[in-house]
């Protein structure tokens, strides 16, 4: 028996633990030569041991056979580059078998730090998210049931428009855009209307994940005259208690802006998700829309216009993943069962071992309607059918 078993399931989160040479054995040769190497300095791996699964070409029979051996106690072993299907597509589809999911998002886990650095030269970043995607359609492409999520900045709309054609065309399920300004536009520009319009043609959902933007404060927050914390890896480079406190801050101000732009309202078959971001500030958030949009139309003309309350739109349009530790019971109880999705961060140390059981112990008194909707059918309402 699966680890997941007696109903539906559908994950909307896990990952590739990319190979050094991800991006550029996919990127154009022009790309190829200007790409900064992957880096993998923030304690997921240590080079040496990722040197050798490299050298030697994947996992071990041996190792494999252990992994395999666990059945649907999968997640109980190792996670990160030993898990398996952590970078071989054939093992994933193996892991799936085991952890019984109907279908699996699989974002990547460093290959966006070139497509989203706005630092980088604007034909870097845009060769680099060509490059990532084909590597993600490459990954995915042999099982239905893993939907790859490809990648693009909103930075240059007709280039992201562009890319986002490449993409599509690659057969890639989701399009992750990072959660922060567009380039010095918002995200309900004018110049961004071909954009999501073509994402609602297609009827593909465009999903902030963690990664988007910084992931730590300013460090002046850090300043207390004692040794700063290490993060949770035993780094510096990863997410500290501190950091944990403003996560949601960016997807948050991306999503507000985002609708009260009136996004949501013109393109309304669009669909969306903020993915391994929280879900504590959700019920907040469709209070402060609304009492906003219930204010500001009385002086601001386009929210005067809206044909459904924001909590309305978000509910109807888009979702988001609760931590495994978040009491998601408490979230639905304050705001709509619609709005939350299961996800378990295969094969990140994230999402722990075993995170249908804590997820269900949030859920207690909840019918089976709403176990159904977080598990699966939130899923499909964002994801689609297929």
């Amino acid at each position: 028996m699966a680890y997941a078993s007696g109903r539906v399931y559908h994950d909307a989160d896990s990952h590739i633990m990319e190979l050094p040479d991800f991006l550029h054995a996919h990127a154009d040769a022009r790309t190829r030569a200007q790409l900064p190497p992957l880096s993998f300095g923030d304690g997921t791996v240590a080079e040496d041991a990722l040197g050798e699964l490299v050298q030697r070409g994947g996992h071990s029979a041996t190792h494999r056979a252990k992994l395999v051996a666990q059945g649907d106690a999968l997640l109980t072993g190792p996670k990160l580059y030993q898990a398996l299907g952590a970078f071989d597509a054939g093992e994933r589809s193996t892991a799936l078998d085991l952890l019984g999911f109907q279908r699996q998002l699989v974002f990547a886990t460093f290959s966006t730090g070139p497509v989203f650095d706005p630092a980088l030269d604007i034909d870097v970043r845009y060769g680099g998210a060509a490059a990532h995607n084909r590597a993600m359609a490459a990954f995915t492409g042999a099982d239905e049931r893993l939907l790859g999520v490809g990648a693009v900045a909103l930075d240059d709309p007709a280039r992201a428009t562009q890319e986002l054609e490449h993409l599509l065309k690659l057969g890639l399920k989701a399009v992750w855009i990072p959660h922060r300004h567009c380039g010095g536009r918002s995200p309900g520009h004018e110049d961004l209307n071909p954009f999501w319009a073509r994402l609602q043609e297609a009827q593909v959902p465009f999903v902030l994940h963690v990664g988007g933007a910084a992931l730590q404060i300013d460090p002046v927050w850090m300043n207390t005259g004692r040794p700063a914390p290490t993060d949770w890896l035993g780094g510096g480079e990863n997410v500290r208690g501190k950091d944990m406190t403003t996560q949601h801050h960016g997807p948050e101000r991306f999503i507000s802006v985002m609708l009260l732009d009136g996004v949501f309202e013109r393109f309304p078959q669009l669909t969306g998700a903020a993915v391994e971001l929280g879900a504590g500030f959700v019920p907040a958030l469709l209070t402060r829309l609304d009492w906003i949009h219930e204010i500001w139309q009385r002086t601001e003309p386009e929210l005067r216009a809206f044909r459904r309350k924001p909590s309305e739109q978000l509910a109807e349009q888009f979702a988001f993943t609760p931590y495994v530790y978040e009491d998601v019971g408490t979230f639905i109880r304050a705001s709509n069962p619609n709005l939350y999705l299961f996800s378990s961060d295969y094969p990140h140390t994230e999402g722990g071992r075993n995170p249908i059981g804590r997820f269900e112990s949030s859920l207690g008194g909840l019918d089976a309607a709403t176990r159904d909707k977080f598990y699966a059918q939130n899923f499909t309402r964002v994801f689609g059918a297929s």
